[in-house]
């Protein structure tokens, strides 16, 4: 969906914790429903640049963790997201609670699309990678999930979606290694499929080069620092085999096939 103009201060409807992350929840009636993989540009409305040396002052990207749109919009869109206190935007974000302001813009980018060749679709996650994999397991109704964490904590990050395979890298929880061991073991099972990832640097290599050695098709939602969301500072910019796209237009969605590498 394309975004309004602008941002737009909306007010936060609940926030809770869920092992080590912190969801927020909030309902958004000017914009339009996002597809799954889109993301939001979010700051608090109160409190943000005011910090030591003014930190946080650009808006954090976002990606949906779960939209409820009526599809008569009797009632406003409600949306939340997946986020983890690791720096000066995420700790002022993590202290938010119900009334308090949020500002936002979105929903931006090319999000997921559907498999292709009646391929099953297996989706793969890491730590708050999971939040884009959770509506797009809504919307496709029917689709396994390999999750993977650094420890149990971060595990109960799994309960936000269903019919979960886990990993942990400390064996805390679920299977003791990466998650791709997960999906290595899956595609040995049936290569019939269609790999939708998103986590860290390292794990979405780590999907890119297990599917092209098994020509299984790969889409990798990526990240990068943004600073407007739209195209125009272009700090989101990646190499492709095509030359250079900018993730908050292009992306942050792209085909495995069209990168060399992910870092």
């Amino acid at each position: 969906m394309t975004a309004p103009l602008g941002r737009r201060l909306v007010a936060v409807a609940a926030h809770r914790r869920v092992g080590a992350y912190d969801v927020l929840a909030c309902a958004d009636p000017e914009g339009p429903a996002p597809d799954p993989g889109q993301f939001y540009m979010l700051a608090a409305g109160e409190r943000w640049g005011g910090g030591e040396d003014e930190r946080p002052f650009l808006p954090r990207a976002f990606s949906v963790l779960r939209s409820h749109a009526d599809a008569r919009r009797r009632a406003p869109l409600g949306l939340e997201f997946l986020l983890e206190d690791v720096g000066p935007g995420t700790h002022r974000l993590a202290e938010l609670r119900a009334g308090d302001g949020l500002w936002m813009a979105g929903p931006f980018g090319v999000g997921f699309r559907a498999p292709r060749d009646r391929r099953r679709a297996v989706l793969v996650g890491g730590g708050v990678g999971a939040a884009p994999l959770a509506t797009w397991q809504d919307a496709l109704g029917d689709a396994l999930v390999l999750l993977g964490f650094r420890d149990a904590a971060h595990a109960e990050g799994a309960s936000l979606l269903r019919d979960i395979r886990l990993a942990t890298d400390d064996g805390s929880a679920g299977h003791a290694g990466p998650v791709t061991d997960l999906l290595l073991a899956e595609l040995g099972r049936d290569a019939h499929a269609e790999v939708y990832a998103c986590g860290p640097p390292a794990m979405l290599e780590a999907v890119r080069a297990i599917c092209a050695a098994r020509d299984v098709p790969a889409q990798l939602a990526l990240e990068s620092g943004m600073a407007c969301g739209f195209g125009a500072c272009f700090g989101c910019v990646v190499a492709t085999r095509h030359g250079y796209v900018r993730l908050c237009v292009d992306g942050p969605v792209l085909d495995a096939a069209d990168l060399e590498r992910v870092t």
